[in-house]
């Protein structure tokens, strides 16, 4: 009876760790659904099959010409079952100040932007969006735990809703790396 006692008190932690991955492996973006820039609910479910790029953005930043970058990019493949998304964020430096309608019009105006673009969300600290919860912890995610570092990082998400690739802020939207990932 010690021996079997032994042996299940063994096997629980690994049963535990198990079921966490699992849980982990069964996550996906599809379980979120987010407000669009215009205040209307936009179910990332509805982009079962298309491969998806995760961007937080930011009107006031000495990156802020990704815009221009990110929509020649979805223009060029957003026939291809890709679509940009983008999340504007006041997190680093308050260079995100405005209201979602100041957002829209600064990225309709100055970029042409036409790709979905949400609503004004926090993507670190403690008020941080479920989506970036689950696209920055491991155990969430299943793939790896990364942090936002600044504004334009790059989240690459599977057509099954999976993180695949996290891409560091100053890397391009035209970057090598990016396109060939869209057109695997």
């Amino acid at each position: 009876m010690k021996y079997i006692i032994l042996i299940i008190s063994l096997f629980i932690p690994y049963m535990e760790t198990l079921q966490a991955q699992n849980s982990a492996d069964n996550q996906t973006i599809y379980q979120f659904t987010v407000e669009d820039i215009n205040g209307q609910p936009f179910a990332l479910a509805d982009l079962k099959g298309k491969k998806v790029m995760i961007v937080n953005t930011a009107s006031k930043c000495g990156l802020t010409p990704q815009y221009k970058e990110l929509e020649a990019l979805y223009q060029q493949y957003k026939d291809r079952d890709f679509i940009i998304i983008g999340f504007p964020a006041n997190n680093f430096l308050g260079q995100e100040p405005g209201s979602n309608e100041q957002i829209a019009s600064f990225c309709s105006l100055n970029y042409g932007v036409s790709f979905p673009m949400m609503s004004k969300i926090s993507v670190k600290g403690k008020q941080m969006h479920p989506l970036y919860q689950f696209l920055t912890q491991k155990d969430k995610n299943g793939v790896a735990d990364s942090k936002v570092q600044w504004n334009f990082q790059k989240y690459l998400i599977s057509r099954e809703g999976k993180l695949e690739k996290v891409i560091a802020p100053r890397t391009l939207p035209s970057d090598a790396e990016v396109v060939q990932w869209i057109e695997e």
